[in-house]
């Protein structure tokens, strides 16, 4: 029960310190006819990629190549009374957040995935046009419900990095996603990722944090989809360099902070990304995207 009631906590201390339109419109003929050219033209987007043989480039080639924009989103609701002015930043709102989407296919871009970000920054292997990594954090019940069939209607992937104290549970402000849901977004071409098994600061781990936050989610994870976890999302962006080795010995490939200046000597484990913000329209996204890398 201590768990369950800590969780809520999380939650809502994730939304504070991350810096971690209600009414569906109906589609006339040829908005479904656009939809349907957009969904066919990103579909292969996410064809597969052979990272095996690849070979980790030394620091300096990865920091030299231009970065692909990564989006990080929470939740995807309608807004409430109860939503505070910093909490409002983490929660996009429905109508906007399929706004949002059908700008970034309007205007081009392509959804990758972690192996095809892998080889680009190791190899220089090439990307569709205006490539775009779509992430989610915290396993909450509408990036199932909501963002799954807004995504799939435009032939977008994403990652999708877990919390595992939340799989299943049912919480005061939100809901997550059950194993079962998990499996599916795994079973249908999305990656999934780890985050942590509570949401606590990476900086402070210690002693058998190494094993509760990292080890025991990677083998719930593994269990649940069948593949092997290789991406890591840093609870609230915070990274330090002392952790990166314990994240490399783990098998880990990838790591995301969110906006700072990414660390010379290990690139590959401090990937930038940036928060969607609930307040940004389309437009706003579309020039903080191109603003931001």
């Amino acid at each position: 029960m201590m768990k369950y009631s800590f969780l809520t906590l999380i939650t809502a201390g994730a939304i504070l310190f991350a810096s971690c339109q209600s009414k569906s419109q109906t589609e006339n003929p040829s908005t479904q006819d656009t939809t349907t050219k957009m969904a066919k033209t990103a579909a292969g987007n996410a064809a597969p990629v052979d990272v095996s043989k690849i070979k980790v480039a030394d620091a300096k080639t990865i920091l030299a190549r231009k970065q692909v924009p990564i989006l990080c989103y929470h939740q995807v609701r309608n807004w409430k009374p109860t939503d505070g002015k910093v909490g409002k930043d983490y929660i996009v709102e429905i109508q906007n957040f399929k706004d949002q989407m059908k700008m970034l296919a309007d205007s081009g871009y392509h959804t990758i995935l972690p192996d095809q970000l892998y080889a680009y920054l190791n190899t220089g292997a090439a990307l569709p046009s205006k490539p775009i990594m779509l992430t989610f954090d915290d396993t909450d019940m509408d990036q199932f419900t909501i963002v799954r069939p807004t995504l799939d209607k435009l032939g977008f992937k994403a990652v999708y990095f877990i919390m595992t104290v939340s799989i299943g549970r049912k919480g005061k402000f939100v809901d997550y996603m059950t194993r079962e849901q998990i499996k599916q977004l795994s079973d249908e071409g999305n990656i999934i990722g780890s985050h942590t098994y509570d949401h606590k600061n990476f900086k402070k781990y210690a002693g058998k944090d190494w094993e509760e936050q990292l080890d025991k989610p990677t083998k719930k994870l593994e269990e649940i989809t069948g593949k092997t976890m290789t991406e890591f999302a840093y609870p609230f962006g915070l990274w330090n360099a002392e952790g990166i080795p314990e994240l490399k010995k783990r098998g880990f490939r990838m790591a995301y902070q969110l906006s700072t200046k990414r660390d010379e000597k290990d690139p590959l484990f401090t990937i930038r990304r940036i928060i969607a913000s609930g307040y940004w329209s389309p437009k706003t996204l579309s020039n903080s995207i191109k603003n931001s890398f």
